[in-house]
């Protein structure tokens, strides 16, 4: 009997939809993300792989995996209910107060994300839990009482409980949220020390706010897919992808959406981690380009980076501090509004600018017809005749041409430059963007990006991937196979496993090893109760171990990976040692005669990896009879057009090319030669001068 497993990724444009049979085949489609209604385009996906395979919803009898945006875009519209923060008394504008850190020191008019809960609905009890863990006064049930007659008042839905010190004793919350049950049983209860037990009061107070704002959005949504799901006659309860490149199931998900901010964009991250090792190549930059968005990740040594922080909702250019941070463990990548529909414009300067807006799937760029009157990406990719009006998603979606090249005229006249001109302009200035970015953020973290292979993906990825990796000075870009649906395939190949932190600050020269036993034993039995859920065997059960750490009186910790559990190992001269040298890797010295602090203990808890293969498409179609002219710089050339699934391994085709595929098209510039991998991959390599 064939088993089959399902994977949906629903992105900012595009929903994609993945059917993987367990004897080689593979079904894959896409369908425009809906909005308004997120389960729609999810089942609309659904129907279409399991239709083109010819099979029941009951045949799918393996995992069914869900990659989501419904919890970042519910942070980016700021369209959630009302909800409440509870805080400690004399700490009530910490989410305004923030770290007190200006990301641009020289801008007079400096702009934050405002907070998502304001000051009406912020409110502090007279309670107090001191810095080494003991209560000094306990919650009084009279002010938590009238805490919540306020809450009904206001008609908050959801709150958040952040009180001083509770990283340490959550005592105090936990009380809370007892109340709460038994008096409001119906608002949902978010508190710190559960969703984000690590020291410092700003960024524990954002996460927790960010959990409670979005958990009356996930619990609703993912309720009703679970339902959904069951009522079609699907077997198997829905795995959600987490930002840390794990999966989980659906209802621990539900409870904690802070962790799915980045659930999409990190299943391509572990794709790529997927086909390094099948190349055999340890590190690499995964560069993934959708419809709305573009990411890049460096894979080290088969590996993602991985941060304990990053942001959401950045308001100005992009630059690290101007969004909401958020303390749990994710994928480390740059996110860049640089999409296939991300708007072209002209500043005041009179100078080409590409996004950050989006026209998203509604209205879309000028060419899907549907509304949309700026020019995009996709728009400029169409009128240089990189892609085909009648063979976007095989024919099934008809582009309209005349009306990317209008808007193209428009654009042109402003520019002063032709309509074929302008949309080159446009494909150069998205992709340095996308470089740069790249440049950037591989630089800050002490890798040498120049010369690393580039693993391109996502419906826009092929089509631009290119011209990044000559402006990264990549010499190798890998198109692996289902490259427009790779995060939804990543979804599949990803174990599950969920990251935890605690924060318990002690020297190495004073730590106290049975407090990090009660530590570690917590976080293993939370681990343990998470993958459970998820269906896994205990057998199946593994933990690793990591640190952050710091030389005393630093405000910034080093995150360290332990090669053995800290409970057996309790060697603090090794741990030293692992510490020092990754500090010189990462600043280029080391700080004799420092002390060093252990802020955060880090615990991995997965399954066993599974083993699934994309597929590859039998070998038929042209072979590169066919040309049409595309505008390169603005001259056109007449390039061959190739269908993918006629590329054989014997092939070299020399750019510059087109080769397409129902979901995506690559484009090759001139200098490079293409051959087909074993994998399926096709290899673009570069021989000589771009064209």
């Amino acid at each position: 009997m064939t088993r089959y497993s399902l994977a949906i990724d629903i992105g900012g444009t595009f929903t994609d939809a993945v059917l993987l049979a367990d004897d080689g085949r593979s079904f894959v489609d896409k369908t425009l993300t809906t909005h308004n209604n997120l389960l729609e385009g999810f089942f609309r996906g659904v129907e279409l792989v399991t239709g083109h395979a010819g099979i029941a919803p009951t045949d799918v009898d393996d995992v069914v995996v869900h990659a989501t945006t419904v919890v970042t875009n519910a942070l980016i519209e700021r369209k959630g209910p009302p909800v409440g923060l509870i805080l400690t008394e004399g700490f009530r504008d910490i989410l305004y107060i923030r770290e007190e850190h200006r990301y641009d020191m020289y801008d007079p008019q400096i702009e934050f994300a405002e907070p998502l809960i304001p000051a009406e609905r912020t409110f502090t009890l007279k309670e107090r839990t001191f810095a080494d863990g003991t209560v000094g006064t306990p919650v009084d049930r009279d002010e938590v009482l009238k805490v919540i007659a306020d809450c009904r008042a206001k008609g908050i839905v959801s709150v958040a409980v952040c009180l001083l010190n509770a990283y340490r004793n959550g005592k105090n919350e936990e009380e809370v949220r007892r109340i709460f049950a038994e008096e409001a049983p119906d608002i949902y209860v978010s508190i710190s020390s559960v969703i984000a037990p690590q020291m410092r009061e700003y960024l524990r107070a954002s996460t927790t706010a960010i959990n409670a704002y979005t958990v009356p959005i996930t619990r609703p949504y993912l309720t009703a897919l679970i339902a959904e799901l069951k009522d079609r006659g699907f077997k198997q309860q829905p795995l959600i992808m987490l930002s840390n490149g794990g999966v989980i199931g659906a209802e621990r998900a539900s409870t904690m959406p802070v962790r799915m901010i980045e659930s999409g964009p990190a299943a391509g991250a572990l794709v790529a981690c997927y086909f390094s090792r099948i190349f055999g190549i340890p590190d690499l930059i995964s560069f993934d380009m959708g419809g709305t968005t573009a990411k890049a990740c460096m894979v080290q040594n088969h590996e993602p980076l991985v941060t304990g922080t990053f942001e959401v909702d950045r308001r100005y250019r992009f630059k690290p501090g101007s969004g909401m941070p958020i303390t749990v463990p994710s994928i480390d990548m740059i996110e860049i509004g640089a999409g296939g529909g991300s708007i072209a414009w002209v500043n005041d300067l009179g100078l080409l600018k590409i996004g950050p807006e989006s026209a998203g799937s509604m209205p879309g760029p000028v060419c899907y017809g549907r509304g949309g009157e700026d020019p995009c990406v996709t728009d400029a990719d169409l009128v240089l005749g990189i892609l085909n009006a009648d063979r976007f998603l095989g024919g099934d979606m008809q582009l309209n041409l005349s009306g990317a090249e209008a808007a193209y005229d428009r654009l042109g006249e402003t520019l002063g430059l032709s309509r074929e001109k302008a949309a080159w302009g446009v494909f150069e200035v998205v992709c340095e963007q996308m470089a740069a970015a790249t440049r950037t953020h591989a630089t800050e973290r002490g890798i040498d990006y120049r010369g690393q292979p580039l693993l391109a993906f996502g419906g826009a990825g092929p089509v631009h991937a290119c011209m990044v990796a000559e402006l990264t000075e990549s010499l190798k870009v890998i198109y692996p196979p289902l490259a427009s649906v790779l995060s939804a395939f990543g979804t599949l190949v990803t174990p599950a496993q969920i990251d935890l932190v605690r924060s318990h600050v002690a020297t190495l020269d004073t730590i106290d090893w049975c407090g990090v036993d009660r530590v570690l034993d917590s976080m293993i039995l939370e681990g343990s109760t998470a993958l459970a859920e998820a269906g896994i065997r205990e057998e199946e059960f593994t933990f690793t171990f990591a640190a952050e750490m710091r030389y005393l009186g630093q405000q910034s910790e080093v995150r360290i990976d332990l090669p053995a559990d800290p409970r057996q190992m309790r060697d603090a001269q090794a741990i030293k040692d692992i510490f020092e040298e990754e500090y010189d890797k990462q600043y280029g010295l080391k700080l004799d005669g420092m002390e060093i602090e252990i802020v955060n203990w880090l615990v991995t808890a997965s399954g066993r990896q599974p083993k699934r293969d994309p597929g590859q498409a039998g070998l038929d179609g042209d072979r590169g009879e066919e040309t049409r002219p595309v505008h390169i710089k603005g001259e056109a050339q007449e390039v061959p057009v190739w269908q993918r699934r006629a590329i054989s391994e014997t092939d070299r085709i020399a750019g510059p090319v087109i080769i397409e595929e129902r979901e995506t098209t690559i484009f090759v510039l001139g200098g490079w030669v293409v051959t087909r991998h074993e994998s399926g991959s096709l290899v673009a390599e570069k021989t000589g001068e771009a064209a």
